[in-house]
């Protein structure tokens, strides 16, 4: 039984739902989250919310998955995020997902989030930060809003980018 991660969209804004599902029975998952401020009764109020309604990543099995569906299906709907080309689930590489989840993962960092027909990764080299909160993250340099920033994209879901870094803490990963 392979575990692996698999984009799941689940409708209504229902995502922290199934994620208190998920943590109960034990199954890794992840859900980009970030502060927002709102005011209530006058005072200004900070929660740390879904950046993207809808999206939860889980790590498990397929069959395990199915399982989540079928007994979840009439209070929580969930569907797989498909490869249009391949009309398969999409499955991001543990590696990938590392690397979107030391980014995303990181609240009160000032994030980029991007669909991912808006980047082009072709522009951009591939990195590795060597250096500051990131240390360790692969993805493209690209700028965007005119800083320089790390692009980590999870291909036909989401990309994210870092708050900006500094040229010298980023070496260029060499294609073999």
């Amino acid at each position: 039984m392979k575990l692996q991660w698999y984009a799941l969209r689940i409708t209504y804004s229902r995502e922290l739902a199934l994620k208190e599902y998920l943590d109960a029975n034990g199954i890794e998952n992840f859900i980009p989250m970030h502060y927002e401020y709102s005011v209530r009764n006058e005072r200004r109020v900070r929660k740390l919310v879904p950046v993207i309604h809808n999206l939860v990543f889980v790590h498990s099995s397929r069959n395990r998955i199915d399982q989540i569906k079928d007994t979840m299906n009439m209070t929580l709907p969930i569907r797989y995020i498909m490869d249009k080309e391949t009309r398969q689930p999409i499955i991001i590489p543990d590696s990938q997902m590392r690397s979107f989840m030391a980014i995303a993962g990181n609240y009160d960092q000032q994030l980029v989030y991007l669909e991912p027909s808006t980047v082009s990764f072709r522009k951009g080299d591939r990195v590795r930060v060597i250096g500051g909160a990131f240390a360790g993250i692969e993805g493209e340099f690209l700028r965007i809003k005119n800083d320089r920033r790390v692009v980590v994209s999870i291909e036909g879901v989401v990309a994210v980018a870092t708050a900006f870094i500094h040229p010298s803490l980023v070496e260029p990963i060499i294609e073999r």
